[in-house]
């Protein structure tokens, strides 16, 4: 019997996006295979990271001990605070210096085109190249030179890329967005300017597109910050616990869905 393909787009949020391990946590647990998936910024890392193979497991322990520290290179801002070279090492190394095609799952890494405002997926090249361009949150991070393009974070034009895995085939697509705008949140550095701006940015470009997917996901991490890096168990937990409170319907919708390809 046939079976849907299920589409997972893992949406960008910064340290937030942890939130999207305890959501791949649940699938696993429940067996529910994720056939495809499309990932903006902090969505793209976790999308790359699982697709080439790092089991939800190993996902868990690396992210605990993740430090922000141990990969800023900072430089004199030009075009950004942070060269990217570190955490495009940790990228190559953790997806196994993979090509997107090679990857286990069929991956969609989303960017932005600074110059002419296109939103830019690959679906080939190297995995480490992609996902360093769709983090390349504008202002903190220096764009990426690529295949012609000068590149920034996909959040900037899909911060939740629904349309990108249903185009790649997916039957019912999981959308999970941790991107959340946190009013009088504490601004206090260059850092949080650029951040809330562009969360402030992203809502309201969320209020006039409708995502449609068939299950959305909105883990409860509107308290933690996008940018600290702290608190990372509690925001995977918050993952976990949204994941099951819908994973039922999720069920349910898989077996209609069989049901109609009967």
């Amino acid at each position: 019997m046939e079976k849907p393909k299920i589409g997972l787009a893992l949406g960008s949020g910064g340290a937030r996006g942890f939130a999207h391990l305890g959501i791949l946590k649940v699938l696993n647990d429940h067996h529910i295979p994720v056939d495809y998936i499309a990932g903006s910024s902090m969505g793209a890392l976790v999308a790359a990271l699982y697709a080439a193979g790092q089991s939800v497991e190993d996902l868990y322990r690396l992210s605990i001990a993740f430090r922000k520290k141990f990969f800023l290179d900072l430089t004199v801002p030009k075009q950004g605070f942070i060269i990217g070279n570190r955490i495009k090492d940790f990228i190559r190394l953790f997806t196994y210096n993979k090509n997107i095609e090679q990857l286990n799952i069929p991956t969609a890494i989303v960017a932005t085109d600074l110059k002419t405002g296109q939103k830019v997926v690959f679906k080939d090249g190297p995995v480490s190249d992609a996902v360093r361009a769709s983090i390349s949150i504008p202002g903190i991070f220096v764009p990426v030179t690529y295949r012609g393009r000068l590149l920034v974070d996909g959040g900037v034009v899909d911060r939740v890329p629904v349309s990108v895995v249903r185009e790649m085939g997916a039957d019912i697509i999981i959308a999970s967005d941790v991107s959340t705008f946190k009013e009088n949140n504490e601004i206090s550095s260059i850092f949080d300017v650029i951040l809330q701006s562009l969360d402030i940015m992203q809502a309201e470009l969320m209020e006039s597109r409708k995502l449609n997917p068939d299950i959305l996901l909105t883990p409860n991490v509107s308290m933690y910050s996008s940018r600290a890096f702290t608190n990372i168990e509690e925001i995977i937990k918050a993952g976990e616990e949204e994941a099951k409170r819908n994973v039922n319907k999720l069920i349910e919708l898989i077996a209609n869905w069989k049901g109609q390809a009967m």
